[in-house]
């Protein structure tokens, strides 16, 4: 007799609980340089990937940087908030 290998069946949220999203808001007043060395030091993102954050939120109005658990993000969110920039843990 052979036993059956059944995979555990997750819901979204169970794979996704306690993942939180850093959400960058677009503003009038900081630079796309500005904003592209910010995410580089704050949020450890690459060159490439800090580009396409900052046109995303120039042209949809928002981004999420980061996803990580909320202990992780709540450092970025107040060093990037401290930069005056617009963001919030969603």
């Amino acid at each position: 007799m052979t036993k059956e290998k059944q995979n555990p069946v997750f819901e979204i949220d169970e794979l996704l609980e306690g993942h939180k999203s850093l959400i960058l808001f677009n503003d009038d007043f900081n630079t796309f340089d500005f904003v592209i060395s910010s995410l580089i030091e704050v949020c450890n993102h690459d060159e490439i990937q800090a580009e396409q954050c900052a046109f995303i939120v120039h042209y949809k109005g928002k981004c999420a940087v980061k996803t990580d658990s909320f202990s992780n993000l709540k450092p970025m969110l107040d060093e990037l908030s401290n930069r005056d920039l617009t963001v919030s843990i969603d």
